[in-house]
This record gives structure tokens, C-alpha cells and sequence, in this order.
């Protein structure tokens, strides 16, 4: 789920629908999604590559997406409870599913991935992720990765080099403050959560992806010392001024902008970011360049954190189940992945195990498809690490959004901010609330 920024677009917190083919009718069997924000740009995509296509394959059903915002969270939560939810669940990742599965608000989908076949369309990860209880209730819209954008034409003109390790990064950072260059084009004035990507890839790069499994597992506490590292250097970072002056001021898009201008020489994101690359670096004759991000002494270059943007689901009290289906089915189509992936990029990585009938627009960048295949890869080899909206539980991955920013403040100590983490995550996995955590090869 844009996990993630959200496209701001001027639409507020507006509701917007859109309807394919002609006016609704009665008659049709209605089916509901609700969506988060999209710029106009991205809703005709979602009309035209999703709507329409699907309501004239349809005849007897009506597919609605409305469009709620950054409330969408919030606004699912409480439809949810009083069992006025849409047909079709987007949630933010498999950390809500626990929770609603809990619940009995969701629809176990095993019959359907039996019957329409996902089991073997889909790669086997990506089906362990959605269980509960060993039940399936959810199949993700995107997976996604975080990394290292930078502006490859301002790294030529300085003679730099896309860092692999930690120590090379904060060279890098430096030289870039020198030049009055802000390192890390970030910001989180639209999506407080962004702060969870950078916790994401210090747990990942510097504690590294073996630590956290068990951490996740319960098997170690997340007051361990590699962990204690790991919050030290992120804060390290931003005490440093790596992140600038302005990024509780600029929208996640802003700041990757200014990767494109030269005001900021790298992004410290998601691969989600990609669908803001052909806006702005084109316009600005610059390059843009992905790697993964640097990785710590005794950590493996590069770690790949594995992340599940947002969620497909079917709500239990749904009064049309059968359709709700139909429509996830068509998402992971070979089809739908080639048309949507050539004009929105980032955000509709769909998990299919087998891309090699699906044909993309040869104006998609190569270095989209070159860092998808890097992904697929890594998840196929069971090698990546672990972002922690998809893999914490809800409670414990809200905390760490607001945790974070009160150690950068000063109000919070590295090992308060873990102590009070692993009391949160204990807790919670006492309750059976942890996503399911495959097994680490």
C-alpha cells in the first residue's frame, strides 16, 4: 500500500469512485474495493486496465474501486468492526491481516486458491505470508524492496560511486554536506510511517536479516546488541544532518524530487518510488540509478528486505465472495501484470512465479526490471531480510514509527525505544498476532 506514500494528487480526503461500462444496475451482482490515493493519472489506469476490462468480462457483476485517502486505515478498521466494509480488503500489509483474521473479519480464501489456481501461480513465500492459523486470508498486491536511489548523472560529474558498505555511505554523506548536497532525499510530511523505512534498513543492513528471523521468531530479544547498533547508527544519521533540515516539512514525493534536481544525491526507499522516476529525472536531464542498500561489516551486500506494500483480501460478512475473487484472480493475471507494470511501475509487482509470458511496454526503464528480477531472485533463493510493516504485528510496528522519532528528538534513548519495542512485540505475540515468519534457509 504505496508503504509507502501516498500520491498526493489535491484530492484531500475526497471519496472518490470509479465505475467501468455503463450506469450501475440492480440487476449486477455488486462488487466493492475500497483504494487509497492515486493521482488522476493512476485512477484512469485503474479504470481502463482494471474496471472496465473486468466489467465486460462480467456482464452479471459491477466492480467499484472508491478511493479513500490517507483515512483508508482508518476508515477499513471501523467498517470492518461494524461489518460494513467493501467486498474486496486492501489493507497495509500482512501485520492488519493477523489482527482482522483474529477477528473473523476475513474470508479464508483456500477453496478459491485451490479452484482459480494461485497456489501454483503465486510464489510459495508470498502464500505462507497470507496464512493465519494455517488458514490463507490475504495475497499481496505488490512485493517491494528497499534500497538506495541516487542521481547517477550528479555522481559522474563528483566521481562517486554507488556505496556497498556502511563506512562508505557515511564517506559519501559527508562529501555530499561539503557541497552543501542534503545525503538522503526523504521526508514523511504525507505518510508518518515512512519513518519505518529507514528502522526497516538499519535492522536489515546493520543487524543484519539473520538476527532479525530470530528476533521475529522470539528466539532473541530485540534488546540484543546487534539491534542496538543498528538504532545507534540511524541516529547517528540523523543527528549527522544526513537527513536534512526540512523532513518532517516535505511529502515523500518532494524529497525524491530533489534526488532528481541535485538538491539531494540519494533516496534511502522503496522500489514503490519507482513509478516517480520517468516525473521527474527526464524533466531535469538527470540519470537515475537503484542499488541495494550498504550493508555493516559481517553482513552479506546486498540484503534485499522483503516487503509486502498491501494486501488483497475478502471480508467475511461480503454478499458476494465468488466475485471478490474473480477480481484478485484478475489481478494476478499474466495479462494485467504486463499492461499495468508498463505504465505504473512500483507499485503492481505482483508475486507470480512465472513472468515469462508476460510482456511489458519497451518504454519501461530497464533498471525497474533489472531490480525486480534482483528481487525475484533473492526470494526464490530464500536470501532476503525482513521490513517490519509486513512482518511485525500491529501494535509493535505502530510503536516504532512513533518511537524512532523521539530518539531522533531526544526525548528517547536507544535502549528505552528497545526495551519498550520488545515488551510491545512479547506481547503481542503472546496474543498470536505476529505474521506468519517462514522458515529461514
Amino acid at each position: 500500500m504505496k508503504r509507502r506514500t501516498f500520491v498526493q494528487a489535491g484530492l484531500g480526503l475526497v471519496t472518490m469512485s470509479l465505475m467501468g461500462g455503463t450506469a450501475f444496475s440492480q440487476e449486477k451482482k455488486p462488487i466493492s474495493w475500497w483504494y487509497e490515493t492515486a493521482a488522476p493519472e493512476n485512477q484512469e489506469f485503474l479504470r481502463t486496465l482494471v474496471v472496465a476490462p473486468f466489467n465486460e468480462a462480467h456482464p452479471d457483476e459491477q466492480l467499484t474501486i472508491d478511493f479513500r485517502g490517507s483515512e483508508l486505515d482508518k476508515q477499513l478498521r471501523v467498517a470492518m468492526l461494524s461489518g460494513s466494509g467493501p467486498d474486496v480488503v486492501y489493507t497495509a500489509g500482512p501485520s492488519y491481516v493477523a489482527s482482522m483474521a483474529q477477528a473473523g473479519q476475513l474470508l479464508p480464501l483456500d477453496e478459491f486458491a485451490a479452484s482459480l489456481g494461485w497456489n501454483e501461480r503465486i510464489l510459495p513465500v508470498f502464500i505462507e505470508l497470507g496464512k493465519y492459523n494455517g488458514k490463507l486470508y490475504a495475497l499481496p498486491k505488490t512485493y517491494e524492496t528497499l534500497g538506495l536511489f541516487f542521481n547517477k548523472t550528479l555522481f559522474d560529474a563528483n566521481g562517486w560511486a554507488a556505496p556497498k558498505t556502511i563506512a562508505e555511505l557515511e564517506t559519501l554523506a559527508d562529501a555530499m554536506k561539503a557541497k552543501n548536497i542534503v545525503p538522503f532525499g526523504a521526508g514523511n510530511a504525507d505518510w508518518r510511517p515512512a519513518n519505518e523505512h529507514y528502522v526497516s534498513l538499519v535492522l536489515n543492513s546493520v543487524a543484519g536479516p539473520d538476527n532479525l528471523y530470530k528476533a521475529l521468531k522470539g528466539e532473541i530479544p530485540w534488546t540484543s546488541e546487534p539491534f542496538v547498533a543498528a538504532i545507534d547508527t540511524l541516529n547517528k544519521w540523523w543527528q549527522n544532518g544526513y537527513f536534512g533540515p526540512n523532513y518532517f516539512s516535505l511529502t515523500g514525493e518532494q524529497a525524491f524530487a530533489q534526488v532528481a534536481t541535485g538538491q539531494a544525491g540519494m533516496a534511502p526507499t522503496g522500489t514503490w518510488n519507482f513509478t516517480n522516476v520517468p516525473r521527474y529525472f527526464p524533466q531535469n536531464n538527470a540519470e537515475p540509478g537503484f542499488v541495494g542498500f550498504p550493508s555493516a561489516e559481517g553482513v552479506d551486500y546486498p540484503i534485499y528486505a522483503l516487503g509486502i506494500g498491501s494486501t488483497f483480501s475478502i471480508a467475511a460478512t461480503s454478499k458476494n465472495p465468488e466475485g471478490a475473487a474473480e477480481v484478485i484472480d484478475y489481478v494476478f493475471s499474466d495479462k494485467f501484470y504486463g499492461d499495468m507494470n508498463t505504465v505504473w511501475q512500483g507499485e503492481w509487482n505482483t508475486p507470480l512465479k512465472d513472468l515469462s509470458k508476460v510482456q511489458v511496454g519497451a518504454e519501461v526503464l530497464p533498471l525497474y526490471t533489472e531490480t525486480m528480477k534482483g528481487l525475484a531472485d533473492a526470494v526464490n533463493a530464500n536470501q532476503y531480510g525482513y521490513t517490519t510493516w509486513t512482518f511485525l504485528p500491529p501494535a509493535t510496528d505502530t510503536y516504532i514509527v512513533s518511537g524512532i522519532e523521539e530518539i531522533w528528538l531526544g526525548k528517547l534513548t536507544t535502549a528505552d525505544f528497545l526495551a519498550k519495542l520488545d515488551e510491545t512485540f512479547k506481547q503481542e505475540q503472546s496474543e498470536g498476532k505476529v505474521p506468519a515468519i517462514p522458515e529461514r534457509v
